[in-house]
C-alpha cells in the first residue's frame, strides 16, 4: 500500500483524513454534497499512515449517520474490478469496518451489503468478521455454503480451509457452521477445525532455535545466521544470552560488543545494556562512531532500554549530539529526566518538528516527556504537532500532553477532541473540555448514550456529568 496523500491541515477533506474533531464540526456546517464527497473520499482511499493501528471507522460511520449518506460508493468501490486484481485488504478493510458499525446503529442497507460481500468480494474474511459481530445466526449460516465454496475439496483446499479455520479472527461463523447437518458444511468444517489444531500442536512441538546447553558462540552465530537470512534475531538471542553466560563469559561478550559480526555486536550490546554492564554506555557510544546501520540501530535501542541513574547522566551529555545517539539521548531524558532536564527535551522537541516534521517517528516519545515534565514552553510546538500531524495517535498524545502544559487547552483543542476518532483522545476531552459550551454538553450526552463508544470513554464523561458531578 502507498502511503496515502493529505491534504492541507486547513481543509475540510485535510481534517477528515487526519479524524480531527473539527472534521466532523466543519461537515456538520458545510453544504452536504462537499462535506460527503470528502467523507467517501476518505472511506474509499484510507488516509491512515498505519491502518492497522490507527482508528477511523466509527469516526466517519457517526458522520455518515450524521450526513445521511447513502452507500452507492462505497457498494461500487467493494464491487469494482479492482477487487480481483487488488486482494490487498487495506484496499477495502476500512470500508467494511465503516459498514459493520452502520450495521451496529442500525442500517439494515449496510448489514445487507456486508452479507453480499462476504459472499462474493476478495476480502470475504473481513466483512465475515465485521458479521460475525453483528450478525444474527440465521444470516451468518446462509453464509457457509458461498464461503466453502471458496475452498477445492482436494487435499490442497481443505489444507487452506484448514488454515484459515485456525487463523479466523472472530470464530462465531465457524462454530456455527460445525454445528450444520449438512455433511458439505458440518462434517468439513470440523475436519478442518481438528486439522487446525493439530497444525498448531506440531508447531509447538517443533521450536526452533537455541536449545539448553549452547554456548556464547553457538547464541552469537545463530543471531548471525538470522541477518543473512534477512530476520533480525538480536534481541531473542540476549535473552539467551541470560540463560547460558556466566561470569566468566563476560570477556568474549565485551569483545564481540566491540569487534564482532553484525549479529554477536547487536546481541552483546543488547545484553550488556540490559544487564547495566559497567562498560555498556561506553561500548554503545563506540557502535555509533564504528558501526553499521544495524548496529547504530541496535546500540541505540539497548540504549533507550537502560534505567539507570548512569543512563540518564550520560543522556545529558548526549542531548546535543548530532546524530542517533543524541535522538537517542533526547527520548532517554523525556521518559526518565527529571525536571532539569525540560529545557534539554523541549531543545529535542523543537528540533524534531524543525527537522522531521510533524511526523517524526521521535516526536511520539518527545510529546509524552512533555507533557510529563509539565513544560509550559512545550505548548506551542505541542499545538502545532497536534494541528498538522497525520497520525492520530501522535495527535492523541499531544492532546493529553497539552492537558498538561497549555492553560487554554479546555475551552480549545478540548472541545473539539470530544469528536476525535480516537477513543484515548476523546477521554482526555472527556475529563478537561469546559461545559460552558452548549456542544460539551450535547456531545458528552451522547457520548455517554452511544453503545459503540469505549467503556473508558463513558467513564470519563459519568465522571462529568453523573449524578453527583456539578459540571453539567
Amino acid at each position: 500500500m502507498f502511503d496515502p496523500v493529505i491534504a492541507p491541515s486547513g481543509t475540510l477533506l485535510g481534517l477528515l483524513q487526519r479524524g480531527r474533531g473539527d472534521g466532523t464540526l466543519h461537515a456538520l456546517t458545510a453544504p452536504r454534497a462537499e462535506a460527503l464527497a470528502a467523507l467517501n473520499h476518505c472511506v474509499l482511499s484510507d488516509p491512515r499512515h498505519d491502518w492497522q493501528v490507527e482508528n477511523r471507522s466509527l469516526y466517519y460511520a457517526r458522520l455518515h449517520l450524521d450526513l445521511g449518506g447513502g452507500l452507492d460508493e462505497i457498494e461500487a468501490h467493494l464491487f469494482d474490478a479492482a477487487d480481483v486484481l487488488d486482494t490487498d485488504e487495506s484496499r477495502t478493510g476500512l470500508a467494511l469496518a465503516v459498514l459493520g458499525h452502520l450495521a451496529s446503529y442500525g442500517r439494515r442497507d449496510a448489514l445487507e451489503l456486508l452479507r453480499r460481500y462476504a459472499a462474493r468480494g476478495a476480502n470475504w474474511a473481513w466483512a465475515l468478521d465485521e458479521l460475525a459481530l453483528r450478525d444474527d445466526d440465521a444470516g451468518l449460516r446462509a453464509l457457509a455454503v458461498p464461503v466453502l465454496a471458496r475452498f477445492s475439496t482436494d487435499p490442497e483446499g481443505e489444507a487452506e480451509l484448514a488454515a484459515v479455520v485456525r487463523d479466523s479472527f472472530e470464530p462465531r461463523p465457524w462454530r456455527l457452521w460445525a454445528d450444520d447437518p449438512r455433511a458439505s458444511v458440518g462434517t468439513r468444517v470440523r475436519a478442518a477445525s481438528e486439522s487446525g489444531s493439530f497444525d498448531r500442536w506440531q508447531q509447538q512441538m517443533r521450536p526452533t532455535g537455541p536449545r539448553p546447553g549452547w554456548s556464547v558462540r553457538a547464541v552469537f552465530e545463530w543471531a548471525q545466521q538470522g541477518i543473512e537470512r534477512g530476520a533480525a534475531l538480536h534481541v531473542p538471542a540476549a535473552r539467551c544470552l541470560t540463560a547460558v553466560a556466566g561470569p566468566e563469559d563476560r570477556p568474549e561478550i565485551v569483545e564481540a560488543a566491540r569487534t564482532g559480526d553484525d549479529g554477536a555486536r547487536c546481541t552483546a550490546l543488547r545484553y550488556l545494556a540490559d544487564s547495566h554492564d559497567p562498560d555498556a554506555l561506553d561500548l554503545l557510544e563506540a557502535a555509533q562512531a564504528a558501526g553499521s546501520p544495524l548496529v547504530v540501530e541496535a546500540a541505540v535501542d539497548a540504549f533507550e532500554r537502560m534505567r539507570s541513574v548512569a543512563a540518564v547522566q550520560r543522556a545529558r551529555g548526549w542531548a546535543h549530539r548530532p546524530d542517533a545517539l543524541g535522538e537517542a539521548a533526547g527520548r532517554v531524558l523525556a521518559c526518565r529526566g527529571g525536571a532539569q532536564d525540560s529545557e534539554l527535551v523541549l531543545g529535542a522537541l523543537r528540533e524534531a518538528v524543525r527537522g522531521e516534521g510533524p511526523d517524526a517517528q521521535t516526536l511520539w516519545t518527545l510529546v509524552d516527556g512533555a507533557g510529563r515534565l509539565g513544560i509550559a514552553g512545550a505548548a506551542p510546538v505541542l499545538r502545532h504537532v497536534y494541528r498538522e500531524t497525520a497520525s492520530s495517535h501522535l495527535r492523541g498524545r499531544a492532546a493529553r500532553a497539552l492537558a498538561a502544559t497549555d492553560p487554554s487547552f479546555p475551552a480549545g483543542f478540548a472541545v473539539e477532541c470530544l469528536w476525535d476518532c480516537e477513543e484515548t483522545t476523546r477521554e482526555v476531552a472527556a475529563r478537561h473540555a469546559e461545559t460552558g459550551d452548549a456542544r460539551v454538553v450535547d456531545q458528552l450526552r451522547r457520548l455517554a448514550a452511544d453503545p459503540a463508544e469505549e467503556a473508558d470513554v463513558q467513564t470519563a464523561v459519568r465522571s462529568r456529568i453523573g449524578p453527583d458531578a456539578s459540571a453539567v
